[in-house]
């Protein structure tokens, strides 16, 4: 049976508000990891001899392991036969020690490879399931709630810049770490509340894989779903970039990689008031049409860049904030409308048959 519906009172909706915060805190000290290699690619580069391909495979090898990880929590049903918050404490623990192992015991492009993947499969763990776990407490708030949830993985995709920026010193093993003991404290959080009162029955049957690909065949759904993919594209080709692009803003001012850092942190992190600029106007607008918008804007500045990258600092790093409030703006508005689409018991995860 589903979960009993409980009257809002002044009491549970107290509760649910810390709640809210609770999860939302955990999400940006979880997601911390995604990024954290990136705050020490300098460092990287120069102890490996990284050349631009071994870049690139050290970035995507999250995003392939992410992907990896969202494809069997879905084939397999686990969001639907076991707890949100004991599954996102579980992935939030494995994910900082493989985080750990690359900072402390990787000695090469390959090793870091494997483990950065390791990290990428436990964020699919930590982000989706931080979603569900929203539900089980707040369901009536959804959108709202998801504005917040992805303006912290912003602000926790950023972290590890901001970090680098007030101790421009430090080893890029501690930088790593400092993620890891992030992510220990956000399975603590998330441990400590648990699930919430508006939880559904697990389903216990054999999972149907092929109700999950049967989603597919949903228009809407698909619609959401491709949009949701081509801005992803964007979102991380950006983020990875961010530190370069700043770089090449500040051409014969500075290189100073505090300087860098900072306003990496900064580009990066002015997107969580996109996302809740993005919630307050899809309330007026509705979802699709401020997806619509977040796009075409982030787009108008990916095409608009290449004429002003060799201007003026001040104009770089303009059309770089608008850039960067807008990239992910999208993001939970997507989310928004897969949910809208996909049917009830398929929302979260898996499979879940329970009527």
């Amino acid at each position: 049976m589903d979960a009993v519906t409980i009257e809002p009172t002044s009491a549970s909706s107290s509760r649910a508000n810390k709640a809210i915060l609770t999860i939302a805190l955990a999400q940006l000290f979880g997601t911390s990891l995604w990024f954290s290699a990136n705050g020490a690619m300098r460092e990287l580069q120069i102890a490996w001899s990284l050349s631009a391909l071994d870049i690139g495979l050290l970035t995507n090898a999250v995003q392939i392991g992410f992907i990896v990880g969202t494809l069997i929590s879905a084939l397999t049903g686990m969001a639907d036969k076991y707890s949100a918050a004991k599954l996102f404490c579980y992935c939030a623990i494995t994910g900082a020690i493989f985080n750990a192992l690359f900072a402390l015991f990787s000695g090469g492009v390959m090793s870091a490879v494997i483990l950065r993947l390791g990290v990428g499969i436990s964020l699919a763990g930590i982000y989706p399931l931080g979603m569900k776990l929203l539900g089980t407490w707040a369901p009536q708030r959804a959108a709202q709630s998801l504005a917040l949830l992805v303006a912290m993985l912003t602000l926790g995709t950023s972290s590890t810049h901001a970090v680098r920026a007030y101790l421009p010193n430090l080893d890029y093993e501690m930088l790593v770490l400092a993620s890891s003991a992030l992510a220990l404290g956000a399975s603590v959080m998330v441990g400590l509340l648990g699930d919430g009162p508006y939880t559904r029955s697990r389903s216990a049957g054999k999972v149907e894989l092929g109700a999950v690909l049967d989603v597919f065949r949903i228009k809407k759904f698909r619609a959401a779903a491709l949009g949701y993919f081509g801005h992803m594209w964007e979102l991380y080709a950006f983020w990875t970039l961010t530190p370069l692009l700043v770089l090449n803003a500040f051409k014969g001012i500075s290189n100073s990689p505090q300087i860098i850092a900072l306003w990496s942190f900064i580009v990066i992190g002015v997107g969580a008031v996109g996302c809740v600029i993005g919630g307050r106007l899809s309330q007026y607008v509705g979802s699709g049409y401020t997806a619509l918008a977040a796009l075409s804007l982030s787009g108008a500045m990916c095409l608009l860049y290449p004429f002003v990258s060799q201007m003026s600092t001040e104009i770089q790093l303009s059309v770089l904030l608008i850039w960067g409030l807008a990239v992910i703006a999208d993001s939970p508005q997507f989310s928004a409308l897969s949910v809208q689409a996909c049917p009830p018991d398929q929302v979260g995860g898996g499979t879940n048959n329970s009527k």
